[in-house]
């Protein structure tokens, strides 16, 4: 018996969240304004949490965001939400790049604008880059050279960013791979957040998602 992964479980999640908007949309012959729509998905959302429709690893985010729709309204964007998700989570799905090669095109791609990139220091204690302002992204020698392993991440790589995350997303997202949120706690480099990359993108939470192309 294979186990639901935390990405299947979302994007199951999502494409029911999507599905059920839209039909309830075709059923209406004016246009819902986006507070109605956030008012539906709201309602939705409380109802399978209380019917346990979906997955328990949905339980949290499920929480979360009713609460956000209760508190926030519209502003929630619920449906956005949702379609960030499904987009984003089928695009990597669908990616046929290797996902070590993947971030070797990130970190080139991110050279090319300029970044300081480092992935051939060990990093086993705190640290202070000192990089006059420009953007950082770094990796320990140790995690880069071990964890990929036939082009492929094999084991989980923190990436230590200090910079715009939305593009990091975006570029990252283009090469098929996904990004944990960011964690400051855990960072050893100082003013760089940790991010993570997983093994086949399977994070446990919902990644960073690049909400800004909606």
């Amino acid at each position: 018996m294979t186990t639901e992964t935390y990405n299947q479980a979302l994007l199951t999640l999502a494409l029911a969240g999507i599905e059920a908007i839209n039909t309830s949309a075709s059923q209406h012959k004016a246009v819902r304004t986006p507070a109605q729509e956030s008012h539906f998905l709201c309602n939705w959302m409380v109802e399978s949490l209380k019917t346990k429709r979906f997955s328990k690893l949905m339980a949290d985010d499920l929480t979360a965001w009713i609460s956000q729709a209760r508190s926030q309204g519209a502003a929630a964007q619920l449906k956005r939400l949702l379609i960030c998700i499904a987009d984003q989570y089928q695009q990597a799905n669908n990616s046929t790049v290797a996902t070590g090669t993947a971030l070797k095109n990130v970190l080139a791609e991110l050279t090319a604008q300029k970044w300081v990139v480092i992935t051939d220091t060990d990093i086993d204690a705190k640290l202070k880059l000192e990089s006059d302002g420009q953007s950082s992204l770094v990796i320990s020698a140790k995690e880069f050279n071990q964890h990929i392993i036939d082009d492929k991440i094999a084991k989980p790589i923190s990436m230590y960013i200090r910079g715009d995350e939305k593009l990091v997303a975006r570029v990252a997202l283009a090469q098929g791979l996904l990004l944990s949120q960011s964690n400051k706690k855990t960072s050893l480099i100082k003013h760089h957040k940790t991010y993570i990359l997983m093994p086949s993108n399977l994070h446990k939470s919902l990644c960073l998602l690049c909400l800004d192309l909606y």
